[in-house]
């Protein structure tokens, strides 16, 4: 039985659990609302690698949810998968916000090849039933 060497890192008040694994391929999460975006990169099977947002790269507020700072966020994520071995990734964007095209060109600087670009915003097929007729 082989065990893993693991060691813990901290940065920026996060722990990184740093492992002796490299992963060549992964998935990059784009969470993208009007007043955060979040990036999260997991592997093939959906472990989490690195994660990032606005508000954990220092932004508060309403400056959360702008194209700069969803720009920063993916540079930071991206920057820890990096050093575990990522080099191809599938890019799954989700949400109506400002930072989906900060973050996607965010990721494309960051020198990771893409295999796909996918759009998963959940759109309702019918949406919710409305309320009752108003008795006057």
């Amino acid at each position: 039985m082989v065990k893993r060497l693991t060691r813990i890192v901290w940065r920026k008040n996060r722990r990184i659990r740093k492992s002796a694994r490299k992963i060549p391929q992964g998935i990059i999460h784009v969470q993208a609302s009007f007043n955060n975006t979040i990036i999260t990169v997991t592997d093939e099977q959906g472990r989490v690698i690195s994660w990032s947002s606005g508000g954990t790269c220092g932004f508060k507020g309403p400056r959360r949810g702008t194209p700069f700072a969803a720009q920063t966020a993916a540079g930071d994520a991206i920057q820890i998968a990096m050093a575990q071995g990522i080099q191809r990734a599938k890019v799954m964007i989700k949400g109506p916000g400002l930072g989906r095209d900060a973050a996607l060109r965010a990721i494309r600087q960051s020198g990771i090849r893409f295999n796909c670009v996918r759009d998963v915003t959940p759109m309702p097929h019918n949406g919710c039933r409305p309320p009752k007729k108003r008795r006057t």
